[in-house]
């Protein structure tokens, strides 16, 4: 006999319909799995067969082939093995192939017949509710997961008797069949605030315009000044998410195996601060089989980069491209994925390698070797940093002043919001949210400045060396400097600043 069962592959952080067909025939003895599959997948063979025994399903003596189609897509891990089930069964005539007809099936299957939860629930979901499947059948631990997407019934199943049990009437027992759940309200989280920093105000004033435009943001100060701290306190003072958003974020992180079982839908910005000592395939992704790195974890939200001179620069180097489109191509020989990678980049760093440059009292590097230092950090790569903030080590007196901190993460947040505010208008029906994405072809379109404007900005760019490219994003800050001063037009001062942020 013959049976065809409807599963989903991952490929990049999308979904891929895949087709399990299993057919059951007279001959020798054989359990067989194909179709362009890892080792995990054609393990499924012993996995299925003891499961299906301990569910108290006898496997005839039948030679067995199990097909997971199409051919050229790459299937991995253990996300086909109650499909495999539930094919096999079709197939030796223990249920009707036309009960899970229009049904896409997810789960990996334990030895004793449990289903165990598996990534990527959320984007197969979204993949069978766009192919038109009538019901989805996933692991219960996922079934928080899956109830996200709305308009399409979902059925959580324990073990596999729950699969057998849903085949014969249509409903697991105590388990929902179908539940189209609103979006979970975002949970206001306890953040540090930007008043735990002392005295620090030109770094506070950069944070705030890199959050308000999501611009690049490169502070450089001695240990324990504050750079860390600036950059966790970041998330706290950037927009609030959009739906899409979360549901973006969510898929990418369903994928990777970590979005929170208690909170299926991710309501904050992603804060990702990885070891500078990370490889390249952990930071942009890749691998023998490209999977997520950290900048796409990042994804609409924070990556932090502390000791930016530590890392190896080619690993720093592959920056440059996502920094600039806002996505990265991973290609191998097994095919070609795109990853989304549109995050805020803030990096800390050292004057010198002692970290106390310009005090001469305690710094002992010379002139070379700071040189040598700052150079680990490639031109190229720095002319792509918006706002660079260079800050002093804190005072006795800023630290131990029982004064509080008047510039709060909450009062940043609000000029934030009302920023981003003026931006969704201006950028109504584009694409563009942020000023950090105005394309070098609209720069005159949303980047008017005054006549004092314009001859500053001719004159610094004289004189610095700019190019093109600097230009450009001396003219999306200052545009981002102007909407916190709430002017349409872009003044001398507000230029001014933005150049003042780059040196």
């Amino acid at each position: 006999m013959y049976c065809r069962i409807v599963s989903a592959a991952i490929v990049g952080i999308e979904a891929e319909r895949v087709t399990v067909e299993a057919d059951a025939s007279s001959g020798m003895p054989l359990f067989e799995v194909v179709g362009h599959i890892t080792s995990q997948v054609k393990e499924a063979q012993a996995r299925v067969r003891t499961a299906l025994r301990s569910a108290g399903v006898a496997m005839p003596p039948l030679r067995i082939t199990v097909n997971l189609s199409p051919g050229d897509i790459r299937k991995e891990g253990t996300r086909f093995d109650v499909p495999i089930a539930a094919a096999v069964l079709g197939a030796i005539g223990k249920i009707g192939a036309e009960q899970l007809s229009g049904v896409m099936i997810l789960g990996e299957l334990h030895l004793d017949g449990t289903v165990g939860k598996v990534p990527g629930v959320l984007p197969s979901v979204l993949c069978a509710r766009a192919e038109g499947m009538r019901a989805c059948i996933v692991p219960a631990e996922n079934i928080k997961e899956a109830e996200i997407v709305r308009g399409i019934p979902i059925v959580g199943i324990r073990r596999m008797e729950d699969l057998l049990s849903f085949c014969e009437t249509g409903s697991v027992p105590d388990l929902p069949e179908e539940r189209c759940a609103a979006v979970p309200p975002v949970k206001e989280p306890d953040r540090p605030d930007f008043s735990d920093i002392r005295g620090q105000p030109v770094m506070k004033r950069c944070a705030l315009i890199a959050a308000a435009g999501f611009h690049n943001f490169l502070i450089t100060g001695p240990p324990g000044a504050g750079k860390s701290m600036a950059a966790r306190r970041m998330p706290g003072i950037l927009p609030p998410l959009t739906e899409d958003e979360r549901l973006e974020i969510s898929r990418i992180y369903s994928i990777a195996g970590l979005l929170p079982g208690e909170e299926p839908l991710m309501a904050q910005r992603p804060f990702r601060a990885p070891h500078h000592s990370l490889t390249a395939a952990a930071l942009c992704g890749g691998g023998k089989y490209p999977g997520p790195g950290e900048i796409t974890l990042a994804h609409r939200g924070v990556l932090f980069l502390d000791e930016l001179p530590e890392m190896k620069r080619g690993v720093l180097e592959m920056l440059r491209q996502p920094l600039e489109d806002r996505f990265i191509r991973i290609s191998r020989v097994c095919g070609s994925c795109r990853f989304p990678a549109f995050f805020l980049l803030v990096a800390a760093m050292n004057p010198c390698p002692c970290g106390y440059y310009p005090d001469r009292s305690r710094c002992s590097c010379t002139d070379e070797e700071i040189r040598a230092y700052k150079n680990r950090i490639s031109h190229p790569f720095m002319d792509r940093i918006d706002l660079q903030c260079a800050i002093r080590a804190v005072s006795f007196e800023e630290l131990t002043g029982n004064q509080k901190d008047p510039v709060t993460s909450e009062g940043m947040r609000r000029k934030v919001e009302e920023a981003a505010a003026v931006q969704k208008e201006r950028f109504a029906g584009t694409g563009i949210r942020f000023n950090s994405e105005i394309r070098a072809a609209d720069i005159d379109r949303y980047c008017p400045v005054s006549a004092g404007a314009g001859r500053l900005l001719r004159s610094a760019f004289n004189r610095m060396g700019m190019s093109a490219r600097g230009c450009h994003h001396v003219l999306r800050v200052a545009r981002t400097i102007a909407d916190l001063d709430g002017s349409d037009v872009i003044r001398e001062e507000h230029i001014s600043e933005a150049i003042c942020c780059r040196v």
